[in-house]
């Protein structure tokens, strides 16, 4: 795969985005969850910890998603360990689901997301014949809404539930959570 040509906002070399091994479940387990729950996600703007509780993944469901045909996680390294990561699954239709895309909560706003973003797009080309990207995003987060739209992701209308039964995800906080379709052409 080829490394993302951008550089992230403090001009600092970055390595090439890369797919994860399963030696990375540890760290990729450690980072969604600093990202997304507790206390060290709230350095960063991509915390969920006010609408959601407990973890937002495991080391068995890391495992699974870095064996399971048509997926492919893809990591940011650095000196210091894991930068960032970003999940793609191909779907039917020449469509790529794209998920889970974390930073480091204290690298966040460094451009190191939209790094990842344009690195997964391209993989998805390139190793799914993807023409289309996909994702979900909790309907109530504007900031995230509006940032990937700012990267040519569009509403489609669709509502999908919120996975209530399913604690994998998450413990949630309201009782209103819904998801939000979102896609773009590549």
């Amino acid at each position: 795969m080829q490394s993302a040509s951008l550089t992230p906002r403090n001009a600092n070399p970055v390595p090439p985005v890369e797919p994860a091994g399963i030696g990375d479940v540890t760290a990729l387990v450690t980072l969604v969850n600093s990202a997304y729950r507790g206390e060290s996600s709230r350095h960063g703007w991509t915390t969920e910890e006010h609408l959601l509780g407990g973890q937002r993944t495991d080391a068995e469901s890391i495992a699974g998603l870095l064996s399971a045909p048509g997926h492919a996680v893809l990591v940011l390294r650095g000196r210091d360990g894991l930068l960032g990561c970003v999940l793609l699954e191909a779907k039917p239709g020449r469509t790529c689901y794209l998920g889970m895309l974390t930073v480091r909560p204290d690298l966040q706003s460094e451009g190191l997301g939209r790094l990842l973003l344009v690195a997964a797009e391209r993989h998805a080309q390139l190793q799914f014949d993807a023409r289309q990207m996909e994702m979900t995003v909790i309907d109530c987060r504007a900031e995230l809404i509006a940032w990937y739209e700012r990267r040519g992701y569009r509403a489609t209308g669709e509502i999908r539930p919120f996975p209530y039964d399913d604690e994998r995800f998450g413990l949630p906080k309201r009782d209103d959570l819904r998801f939000v379709v979102l896609c773009k052409t590549l």
